[in-house]
């Protein structure tokens, strides 16, 4: 069994787990199918908008799609919510990677 096959079996008995949620868009994501992890984080964004990790990865996604204004657009989400949480080292990722964007 693969790792994300043991993820999801696990999500099976734990749906509303976040952190299983993201753990699946990232084996997505490491596989290069960004479009099963853009679903994914889109998924985790709509439903808890403040995990703050899914915002810098769902950015990452739209980059390697090519969706450059969609990259921006969550960046800048992100950035909001990482100065609400007072989260500085996301905060300063988030920032980056929308610097490198704009740039």
């Amino acid at each position: 069994m693969t790792r994300l096959e043991q993820l999801q079996q696990m999500l099976t008995q734990e749906p509303d787990d976040t952190f299983l949620q993201y753990a699946i868009a990232m084996e997505y994501f490491s596989a290069n199918d960004f479009e099963k992890a853009l679903g994914c984080l889109k998924s985790i964004i709509a439903n808890k908008p403040d995990y703050l990790a899914a915002y810098y990865q769902t950015g990452k996604c739209h980059e390697e799609l090519k969706l450059f204004e969609e990259a921006k657009n969550i960046y800048k989400k992100g950035i909001e919510l990482a100065q609400k949480q007072n989260k500085t080292k996301t905060l300063n990722e988030l920032r980056e990677a929308l610097f490198l964007l704009e740039d």
